[in-house]
């Protein structure tokens, strides 16, 4: 068992994660002996898994991977003799070396302590299930090859969150375990400061608003995320705000900030209220969600797929305090040419006249 401090508290931040399994990875598993007395789980499993606190057990049971007999439990669940206990996670444990790999990378920051990565659409963000070559982290390790305090494969280092791969924008990687522990309870206590662009389906009618729900993985279909009511029983609690920053046409740009990251939070959370990101086809994006069928209007609508082909989403702005230089830093990524060229076409496609009022 790894440690709990680092590399899997980072894991409990469900930031839009990258890749999506359709499953979870046991990253410990113990059976209880026959002659177990009643315990709390958080008391039975810190004495059995080595390096963790008590207080991350209760976190990881807080937030469901902690299960007993194939069932999530709370940390006041009390042991019984035979009980299967598991601790998964959402990607498969490092069992695999992180080889250098001359990709390119945007870095918008450095120093000896932290980078920020403007990564661009199409790349994935770390190993795993598939993808276990050409990822970012194979990117980092060869940019850090020449630094001996960084190890790739180390789960104290690197990676603090994560977005999808078809998602552009900001990330922050930790180049020493302080530093990424110190990160990680930022995110982990919403104290960052995360803004995104989006285009979405049709023309949003209120100027901002806020969205509240559960989310968890669509009986339906496990490759999606659903909503749930917010604070109930299934899913975890998560909470977009979105601002409308142009209407055009059939299509919106908004702007989302983060209070919670969950998976895919803003693609489930804007499909849940009628406007589905623009091209995303995992949330059925990818159609014709508005306007006519004629054909002229279904070719403009395909030629825009083709100039932005994917989920039209970029992480913007990012901001946290840095532990070390003990500063709030803000940093800021551009929209990338496909999205700025969608919102061209669009633009010129509206101001000819082209448009319809929604009903």
């Amino acid at each position: 068992m790894t440690d709990l401090n680092d590399e899997h508290l980072s894991d409990l931040i469900d930031e839009d994660g990258d890749p999506t399994p359709t499953e979870l990875y046991e990253h410990f598993g113990i059976t209880v002996d026959k002659g177990q007395q009643p315990i709390r789980i958080d008391k039975y499993l810190v004495d059995r898994m080595p390096n963790v606190s008590r207080n991350r057990v209760q976190q990881a049971a807080d937030a469901g991977v902690i299960f007993v007999n194939q069932k999530p439990v709370k940390s006041n669940y009390k042991v019984k003799p035979l009980d299967v206990i598991s601790l998964r996670l959402e990607r498969p444990p490092y069992e695999f070396e992180i080889i250098p790999e001359d990709i390119p990378l945007n870095i918008v920051y450095e120093d000896d302590f932290v980078m920020v990565i403007n990564k661009q659409a199409g790349l994935v963000v770390h190993p795993g299930h598939g993808n276990y070559t050409g990822t970012m982290l194979n990117a980092i390790a060869f940019h850090l090859k020449d630094t001996p305090e960084y190890d790739p494969s180390d789960p104290r280092l690197g990676l603090v969150h994560r977005i999808d791969k078809d998602t552009s924008g900001l990330l922050v990687i930790a180049k020493t375990p302080e530093v990424k522990t110190h990160l990680s309870a930022q995110f982990f206590d919403k104290t960052t400061h995360r803004l995104y662009e989006a285009i979405v389906w049709g023309s949003v009618q209120e100027d901002e608003g806020t969205i509240r729900t559960n989310l968890a993985r669509d009986p339906k279909d496990r490759m999606q995320m659903t909503t749930f009511p917010y604070e109930g029983e299934v899913g975890k609690t998560a909470v977009t705000h979105y601002r409308v920053l142009e209407r055009l046409g059939y299509i919106s740009r908004i702007e989302c900030r983060l209070e919670t990251g969950r998976t895919h939070q803003i693609r489930a959370h804007m499909k849940s209220i009628g406007h589905t990101l623009f091209n995303d086809e995992r949330y059925g994006g990818h159609q014709i969600l508005r306007g006519n069928r004629f054909s002229k209007y279904t070719k403009f609508v395909e030629n825009s797929f083709a100039l932005c082909p994917r989920q039209a989403l970029h992480a913007k702005t990012l901001g946290f305090y840095h532990p070390i230089l003990k500063e709030e830093m803000t940093f800021e990524a551009p929209l990338p040419s496909d999205m700025v060229a969608l919102i061209e076409k669009w633009r010129t496609y509206v101001a000819s006249g082209n448009i319809e009022p929604e009903v």
